[in-house]
């Protein structure tokens, strides 16, 4: 007997679907920010030379849902936020203020007008955006994170907030081993992060000869403290514990009040094999339901946008996903089939002749675009393009 569905259950789903849709937040006249808009799919990448704002910008999305969570937590460390001046250096680093307009300064997420005085007001007070930030290493380099009360206010707080969530997970009873856990990651992706940043060594606490209990990696008889890991595996070893935040270790695919994710340039130190392995993890966070919003300086990245949106271009199947990434059919099958139904886009912030930012919506990634930044993918490609023209030109030369 076929199964009965009811149409006010689909109803809701299809609007459900035309909210997530049409998330987006604008930005004007903060700081070197003229005007960026962006609206958000399933995993939205954004692209951009140094300076162009991409934090600024993921950072007013955390404000925009978590400003009650982001006010409470300053005034639990005993700092003022009553003065707008001193919230916004607070938020976003000493000297940020400055940036803040009153007259023209806009910023707008989905049809709410964002304020000073109404930041406190923003979302439950319960997370709903978690924020991995850039220099994450910088948050542990003695091998043990601080809280957030320990971090002044030179520190953008969303790298407070995850400097305490590393600061809980050392400090927890589960603190031995951090790498590999079972039932922590699918096997399949463990497998690929360990042979491409870990070759078979363990991530844990352990006590130093000063009794102080710090990380380690574990390489047979070695016990190596963080700062003589690779860059690499410093990189991603607090990228990696910070997600561990968003798998719970149950049956849940994921925290039921946490629905956004921002991990800033994951590629950070990373090798390309490694790169893949944590863009394999970002297919796992968007098939669990997280909405995943990544900045980005590697062409890498983008090609693995390129992919998915290709694939989903040609109905492709949900096999060559896994043949892209070079995981087993059958335990990925439930990702790469979702990842075939999700919503990728791609923005380019760049300076205008003023030098002031604005954006530019690159999700089509078509190489044939008249549009340059399209077909350059924001200039991540267009430096490698020039020097294939340059040996072309070359090449041709020598022939005359």
């Amino acid at each position: 007997m076929s199964e009965i569905k009811n149409p006010e259950t689909k109803s809701k789903k299809s609007r459900k679907l035309a909210r997530r849709q049409e998330s987006n937040i604008l930005i004007k006249n903060f700081a070197q920010i003229s005007n960026v808009n962006l609206s958000f799919g399933d995993l939205t990448v954004l692209v951009g030379p140094q300076g162009a704002g991409k934090s600024l910008a993921l950072q007013w999305l955390k404000i925009a849902l978590d400003g009650r969570q982001v006010v409470e937590a300053l005034r639990s460390a005993g700092q003022s936020t009553d003065r707008s001046d001193i919230l916004i250096d607070l938020i976003f680093g000493t000297g940020m203020a400055s940036g803040w307009n009153s007259e023209s300064t806009q910023i707008n997420f989905e049809s709410s007008r964002i304020n000073l005085r109404n930041i406190s007001k923003r979302g439950t007070g319960k997370e709903q955006l978690f924020f991995v930030p850039a220099h994450r290493s910088m948050l542990i380099s003695d091998g043990w994170a601080a809280p957030f009360q320990k971090l002044g206010p030179d520190t953008p707080v969303v790298a407070r907030l995850f400097s305490q969530n590393l600061f809980d997970r050392f400090s927890g009873k589960d603190a031995g081993t951090l790498f590999p856990v079972e039932k922590r990651l699918k096997k399949e992706i463990r497998e690929k992060i360990d042979a491409a940043v870990f070759h078979g060594g363990k991530v844990g606490i352990e006590e130093d000869q000063q009794h102080s209990r710090r990380l380690r990696l574990v390489h047979g008889d070695m016990h190596l403290p963080f700062m003589t890991w690779t860059a690499g595996q410093r990189e991603f070893t607090p990228l990696l514990m910070g997600l561990y935040h968003l798998l719970p270790p149950t049956q849940q695919r994921k925290r039921e009040e946490t629905n956004w994710v921002v991990i800033e340039e994951p590629e950070m130190g990373l090798h390309p094999q490694a790169i893949t392995a944590v863009m394999l993890l970002v297919l796992d966070l968007i098939w669990r339901g997280y909405r995943v919003v990544l900045s980005t300086h590697s062409p890498h990245v983008l090609t693995m946008l390129w992919l998915m949106r290709r694939l989903k271009e040609y109905h492709a199947r949900w096999q060559l996903v896994c043949q892209a990434f070079d995981v087993k059919l059958q335990p990925m099958q439930a990702v790469a089939k979702a990842a075939l139904e999700k919503d990728y886009r791609a923005f380019l912030l760049e300076f205008n002749s003023e030098g002031k930012v604005n954006s530019v919506d690159i999700s089509d990634l078509d190489p044939s675009s008249e549009d340059e930044r399209i077909a350059g993918w924001g200039g991540l490609t267009a430096y490698s393009s020039r020097f294939a023209d340059a040996v072309r030109d070359a090449v041709n030369e020598s022939e005359r």
